[in-house]
């Protein structure tokens, strides 16, 4: 299937790794021209190096002018950007009870307030040119909250919250404006989750990493190439019809429609 996005600008956000870092390489292998962003600058401009058209650009997104300085540099290189992904680290794990106010307020400065610019900054080109695209990187606890990921579940719905409005708003010009959650990718991410569940329940790694897939309807991690697939097709022409859903990559571990 083409995606017709040869040549379009992409801005991928945290795709030095894991999952951003597979939509990255997946809209690259559409044509698609990627800015790769990252705290690490060198490996966002060593994974660039092996793209075909790809600037890779250092940037902390809580910083207060990443989301300026990252719509620049994609507009410099490639021009204005016309498909948005945005991606965070997730917060640390634990659960309700052991959360403040300063927590949240940390979790919504990372998971909320930077996007919230970025979508600011390159949503007026999109409308006037009547064609964008913005997909956000989130987690199934969008949906069914993740016991011991708090802060995740509240600042990931929050942005939910914010984009299923937006993609109301803009859907008549040509924007589509969706939410791709994850389930267990095997990632860096969900070996840190794993570690600290084990621990919690006094368990090997192994053996709580075998119990998690064996619970899982597929039996299995997926593969980040499989969600980065997805995510790239959120991304495309085909998929122009499709928006203000929160669409799940998770072996339908999720019980429910």
């Amino acid at each position: 299937m083409d995606l017709g996005i040869r040549g379009r600008t992409a801005l991928v956000c945290a795709s030095t790794s894991g999952l951003g870092e597979a939509t990255a390489r997946a809209l690259a292998a559409e044509g698609a021209r990627v800015v790769i962003t990252g705290r690490r600058g060198d490996l966002a401009k060593s994974i660039a190096a092996e793209l075909p058209e790809a600037i890779g650009v250092q940037a902390d997104l809580t910083a207060p002018d990443a989301p300026e300085r990252l719509a620049g540099a994609a507009a410099d290189a490639f021009g204005p950007v016309d498909i948005l992904v945005t991606n965070s680290p997730g917060p640390p794990p634990g659960g309700s009870s052991d959360i403040g106010a300063d927590d949240i307020v940390a979790s919504m400065e990372s998971l909320v307030l930077p996007h919230q610019r970025l979508v600011s900054l390159v949503l007026p080109g999109m409308r006037q040119r009547g064609w964008g695209r913005i997909v956000a990187i989130a987690s199934v606890g969008v949906v069914a909250p993740i016991p011991s990921l708090a802060l995740s579940n509240i600042g990931r719905a929050a942005l939910g919250g914010y984009l299923k409005t937006l993609a109301t708003e803009v859907a008549g010009d040509g924007v589509t404006v969706n939410l791709l959650l994850a389930g267990r990718i095997a990632t860096a991410r969900t070996v840190q989750m794993n570690t600290f569940r084990a621990e919690r329940e006094g368990v090997s790694v192994d053996d709580f990493a075998a119990r998690a897939q064996a619970a899982i309807p597929a039996r299995r991690f997926g593969r980040p190439e499989e969600f980065g697939a997805v995510a790239a097709f959120l991304c495309g022409e085909p998929a122009s019809y499709v928006t203000g859903t929160a669409t799940r990559c998770d072996g339908g571990a999720v019980p429910t429609l």
